[in-house]
């Protein structure tokens, strides 16, 4: 069993959740269970996946719990794109989130690499 918490990954992802949170506090009511909710669902699930994939008992199973959280990292990606172009996030905020995804996203590509090689 590893200390998911000393992943740097799980670390960035966590901070990602925290980030969306906050930058959907601003969305409108209407979105308070559609993108605003798919969004804090998505960001709260890729430290989640990690968290649960670092507590398994193999490596191949804590690979399959990276690649989930690599997934519900597009999720969010796209869905931040998309309230951007509905104009709920300000650029800032987006090149704020994209800065974070884009290191998020080599983080758990390396993750998952370094895991399937130790197999």
């Amino acid at each position: 069993m590893r200390n998911f918490r000393e992943l740097v990954a799980w670390q960035v992802a966590f901070e990602l959740a925290k980030v969306t949170y906050r930058l959907t506090e601003t969305f409108p009511r209407s979105e308070e269970f559609g993108l605003k909710s798919q969004m804090r669902r998505a960001g709260v699930s890729i430290p989640s996946n990690l968290a649960e994939g670092a507590g398994r008992s193999t490596k191949k199973d804590f690979s399959a719990f990276v690649t989930i959280a690599r997934s519900s990292l597009n999720e969010l990606q796209t869905q931040v794109l998309l309230s951007a172009e509905l104009g709920f996030l300000i650029p800032a905020d987006v090149n704020q989130l994209q800065t974070v995804i884009d290191r998020l996203y080599g983080l758990l590509n390396g993750l998952r690499n370094s895991l399937n090689a130790e197999r």
